[in-house]
Order: C-alpha cells, then structure tokens, then sequence
C-alpha cells in the first residue's frame, strides 16, 4: 500500500462522515406547549457504515433522520458534516448536500403520482444538471439493475408495493447515493418484499454505501453492523462504530466551500428543466389547465379583437377623408342665426373670390360648388337626392373617376349646359332594369338636364353618408337654373406644397376678409389638421376599447393566482419530496412560475387565434377589422408578464416550504 493511500485509509478511520454533538430539538406547539423531540443527541457515524436507528412511535427517530438528512436543523447543538459545520450552510448550500450525498428512501415510497418510474428516478439528476440522455440512461440503468427494466414508463399506481420502494431506492442512488438514508423502508410492505427490501440496503453498504436505517423493528434492525436505540429523544444504547469497515470505505465526501457552490449553481440553473416539468404538470390535470387557459384567452382575445376594430374604424376614416386629399383647404360660409331661428350659411363666399384664390402661388386647383337637395324623375320614378352643381375639375381633386359616359366640359360650363352626371346611388334607383341611362333625360326639379355620364363608386363620406347618392351639373346651370342663387356653399382649394398649407390658409383668410370688408363671415377646414385630429381622437377610441377588454385579462391573471394557490396547496408533498432530492428555493421558484408564465403563454397563443377567427367573421359582415402586429405582441406579452406577477406570490409561497412541512403532507 503507497503512502497516500495509507493516509487516506487513516483518514476514513478518524474523520467521521457524520457527527452530532449534544443536539436539541424543541418543537413549540399552537398552545405554546413546548415539547422536546430530541435531547442532547450525541453519536458519530463513518463512511461505509450499515447503522439503524430504533425506537418506538414517537421517540423521536424520524426528527432524527431529517436532521441527518439536513431536511431540518436542529435547536442546539453541532451537527458537522465531513468536518464542516452544517449550521454556517445557507438553503442552497443544504440543497446541495441533500442533492449529492444524501438518498432518501421513504415509508410511503414518495413518488411524483403523475410521472413514470424512469421520471421519479430522475429527478434528483435534474437538479444536478445532467443532461436529459446522460440522466435517462442512468435511470434506466438502474431501474433495470433492481429488476424494474420492463416498468420503466409505468406510473407508481401501476406498480406494486415493493416495485415503488425500488423505484424509491434507483432515486436515492441516482447522483451515486452516498449516505442512504432510509425511514421505514419495509413498513408498507409485506413480510417477503420486505426482506428482499433489505437484502438490496445490505448488498449496498456492502458496495460502500453509508446506510442509515430508521425502524422500529428489531427483527430489520438485525440487518444492520451498528445499532442505535433511541427513546425519548435521547440515545440508551450504541452497539458502537464499525471501524474496521469503515477503513475499507471509499473516501468520505468532499464539501465544497460556500464560494463553489455559488459558482456552480448556474450549472443546473434548469430553466429548460423548468418548462419541461411545468409542461408535464400541465398535462397531468387538463381540465383545470383548460379552465384556467380560458380568462387568459378570453382576455387577449378581446384586446386585440377591439384593438383591431379600433384600428380598422380608424384607417376607414382616415381613407374616406384621404380620398379627398391631404392638401385640401376647405372654405365655407359662417353660419348664423337669423331672427327666426334659423341657422344657416350666410350667403358671403362668391365665384369672384374663388378665381382671387386661384391666382395665389401654391394653388394648383379651386373647386367652388353649390350644394341642395332635389327631387329627380325618370319615367314614373320620383327619387329625392342631391345635386352638386360644380366645376369640370372636380373627378381629379377628389380623385373620382367616371365610370361610363363622360364628366361635363368646360365649354358646357360656359354655356350653362342642362347636362348631368349621376352617382351609382341614383342609377341604380333611376334605372333599376339596368338600362343605360347615358342620352336619357331625366327632370331635375322639373327641369330637363341629359345625362352624359356615371360616376364610379365612392362608397360613404367621412360623416358615414352614401357618396354615391348624388347628381352632378355644371355650376352655372345649378346657380342659375336648379337653385337661382349667386353665392357658393363651398371652395375647395388644392395646395402644391404640404409644408405651404398654413401659409396659404393664412393668405385666403387675409385676402378674404378683406374682400368682404373686413367680415371674416367665412371658415376655413385644413383637411390635413382634420386628419391629424380624427387619427388622435380615433387613436384614444381605440385606447379606451383596449383598455376595457384588458380587465378581462386581469381577471384572467386573478385566476391563474388563485388556481396556482389551489395547485401549490395540493402539490405541497411533491414540493417536499423535490426539495429532499436536491431542488433548491430558487427551482422551485423557478418551476411554479414557469407554470404560470406557459399557462399564460398558451392561453395568448390561442386567444390570438381567436381573436383572429372572430375578427374574420366581423369582417364578413362588413365592419373593417385591421390586425396590427403591436397590439398582437402587446397583448401576447401582457399575457405572459400576467402569468409572472401572479404567479409569484404562488411560486414564493412554494419555494418558501419547509422541507419537513411539506413531506409530512397528505
């Protein structure tokens, strides 16, 4: 034997594995009554060893085993692990022992209910940061050594007893088991599964594995090399340590320092892990997935539905008012009330003045026109509409095109033609067999005017009346011989430059004012303010309409919170049993809130969906729907970040668990 071996030989033999050194464990119950479960427990244990620990119901065993197991602390006393003080360990650091040299084997097998043989035995690996081929294969590997290679996919309640206990030990051994620590191992079970039970605890510590067995059976205690009874929380009898064996052990556990288990933690992380764990607790119970899915996807279904009809309203508008020009100055006379209480225009804006704005620099166009109902007549139909008496140029400032036929000249203006074009309302209203009205007469006010052309379809104006609901005749035969007036109901004046818009505004408003004496009896619309005006307002509409269909995603995030409670409170055992295999606060955290944050997720996913359908569908009715890809991703994201905040406090509450707590669970 070379010196180093010899030293570390020697080492084994006076370094104990596990020490306790006079531990105390008081526990304070509801009434203030304290009750001592442990007094002055003192005892050492060495690697390598087989120990049971004995004692009747109640005489403080089981509190003895989570303290080995670091599941508890003690209230005083020393508990040093491989030399090291366990009580200068944080929860991480606990977490840490627990994952890589403890192995619990429980009573009641605590296995996941919803997770296969080869998941249950897994789960300590996850926390070690295995990868999922390196971890499958070990747990297969040892599922098949304990005789379990044909149950690797079946769930605990289709396994006997003794096939769970095995399931129990593959997890224990799974990052090695170093320390085996095992609670009952045999009390579920019967007389002969129970001793194959312990035939496979002693082949292992004769494999050099540190048993320690809690029972309160003598007949199991007998498999063990050392013996320690334990009544009243105190220790009467020690059949002593097991040296020489423990001389053939291999090295005790190495425990890092605080600072490397710090710079290691981000090795199994797990956030994948996470999802992957918080996906399989979804799918275990679908129903109440579904019921909480659905306040999210009612939610995001109805903002980004609204926000959608919001939008489409909006870019309706700003079309309608777009097909008239962005570069238009709309002038129209004052209106005023007169002694009998009519409010009207006043008769101020003249052809003169339109040919003086003609002429200012940046006009490219002027479009007065004189508007007023009328009733028109063909053969025996009397149709009530209205007649637009102006200017050729009126197809190319409003950018409407003639269908059929022509739009009058301007010769035919001069000449105050009796000519006329008709909008596709009147058309169709006219000349319902479909018969080409171009040549035909129709009265207008029982005055003939020929039809020389149809105008295309134009749709609703900005104040949602039907454009096409018109007839067009030359000015001056409307001022003349339609309305008999001189004066025009409205300039619609064409501007070269956007930039020259207030400029030009401000020129007209000058010229005219004194052109009418110093009367500004006139007002003056900048389609493009306008426009700017019905976005901004269209826009807090359509604010306002998200923001009332986001309650219901509030509500939706209610219910994930209190769903997450139900869940938290439910799966208080698998809480316990992952935090005794290893699983740190912050993976718990961790978990639950992955849970939360892909319910949330999902459900956004299929309320995008579904606000996409429902949308269609209102579009085939003929209400404009536009889907933007923000409010999608607003939404989507709202929904998410409603999963993380209140699946928090959830998630906290979990992660904060005594270990002990939640393993006594039912």
């Amino acid at each position: 034997m070379n010196e180093i071996a010899f030293r570390d030989r020697a080492l084994a033999q006076t370094t104990p594995l596990i020490e306790l050194d006079n531990i105390g464990k008081t526990f304070i119950t509801g009434s203030d009554v304290r009750v001592d479960a442990l007094r002055g427990v003192s005892l050492s244990i060495y690697p390598g060893e087989f120990v049971a620990i004995m004692g009747a119901s109640g005489s403080g065993k089981s509190t003895l085993m989570n303290i080995l197991g670091c599941l508890d602390r003690p209230t005083s006393g020393a508990y040093r692990f491989s030399g090291r003080d366990v009580s200068q360990f944080d929860s991480d650091s606990l977490a840490w022992l627990r994952r890589e040299a403890f192995g619990f084997i429980f009573q009641s097998y605590n296995l996941l209910p919803t997770s296969t043989a080869e998941e249950n035995v897994e789960i300590p690996a996850i926390y070690s940061g295995v990868s999922i081929a390196e971890r499958k294969q070990r747990a297969t590997d040892l599922l098949s050594m304990l005789g379990l290679s044909d149950r690797l996919t079946h769930r605990p309640n289709q396994l006997s007893g003794g096939q769970q206990q095995r399931v129990s030990i593959a997890r224990a051994l799974m990052n090695g088991g170093r320390i085996l620590l095992a609670d009952e191992p045999t009390g579920a079970l019967d007389s002969k599964t129970g001793a194959e039970v312990m035939a496979l605890l002693a082949d292992l510590a004769a494999q050099g594995h540190t048993v320690i067995l809690i029972t309160h059976d003598p007949n199991v205690a007998k498999h063990a090399h050392r013996v320690i009874e334990i009544r009243d929380g105190e220790i009467v009898s020690d059949t002593g340590n097991d040296k020489t064996r423990s001389a053939e052990a291999p090295k005790p556990v190495e425990v890092p320092t605080l600072e490397s288990m710090r710079q290691t933690q981000s090795a199994y992380s797990g956030l994948g892990e996470a999802l992957r764990m918080a996906m399989r607790a979804l799918r275990a119970n679908v129903f109440r997935t579904l019921l909480t899915l659905l306040g999210i996807v009612i939610g995001v279904a109805s903002v980004v539905t609204m926000l959608a009809l919001g939008e489409g309203a909006k870019d309706k508008i700003i079309a309608q008012i777009g097909q008239m020009g962005t570069n238009l100055l709309v002038i129209l006379p004052q209106y005023k009330t007169n002694a009998r209480g009519y409010n009207g225009p006043v008769a101020t804006l003249s052809l003169i003045d339109s040919d003086a704005i003609a002429k200012l620099p940046y006009v490219t166009s002027v479009l007065p026109e004189v508007q007023g109902a009328v009733t028109v007549r063909y053969g025996d139909i009397d149709y009530q509409t209205q007649v637009d008496s102006t200017t050729n140029s009126l197809p190319d400032i409003r950018s409407w095109p003639v269908a059929e036929g022509l739009f009058f000249s301007e010769d035919e203006q001069h000449s105050y033609a009796t000519v006329a074009v008709l909008g596709q309302t009147v058309k169709n209203v006219l000349f319902p067999d479909g018969t080409d009205p171009l040549g035909k007469y129709v009265l207008v006010n029982n005055l003939p005017f020929r039809i020389i052309g149809v105008m295309g379809t134009k749709g609703a104006n900005m104040m949602g009346q039907d454009a096409d609901d018109v007839v067009f005749v030359p000015l001056t035969s409307g001022m003349l011989r339609v309305f008999g007036q001189r004066f025009l109901r409205s300039i619609t004046v064409t501007v070269s430059d956007l930039s020259q818009m207030d400029a030009i505004q401000t020129k007209i408003t000058a010229m005219l004012t004194e052109r009418h004496r110093g009367q500004e009896d006139f007002q003056i619309r900048n389609i493009a303010q306008v426009l700017e005006t019905v976005s901004q307002v269209a826009g807090t509409i359509t604010l306002l309409l998200g923001s009332v269909a986001a309650i219901s995603l509030l509500v939706g995030g209610i219910g994930i919170m209190n769903i997450m409670l139900v869940s938290v409170t439910e799966r208080t055992r698998e809480i316990g049993i992952r935090m005794a295999t290893g699983a740190r606060k912050r993976d718990i955290l961790q978990q639950f809130l992955s849970e939360a944050v892909a319910v949330s997720a999902i459900g956004g996913l299929i309320g995008l969906g579904l606000a996409v359908c429902v949308g269609l569908i209102i579009q085939a009715f003929g209400q404009p729907v536009a889907f933007t890809p923000g409010p999608a991703l607003l939404a989507f994201g709202c929904a998410a970040g409603t999963g993380l905040i209140f699946g928090f406090a959830p998630a906290r509450k979990a992660a904060q668990l005594d270990p002990v707590v939640a393993l006594a669970n039912e």
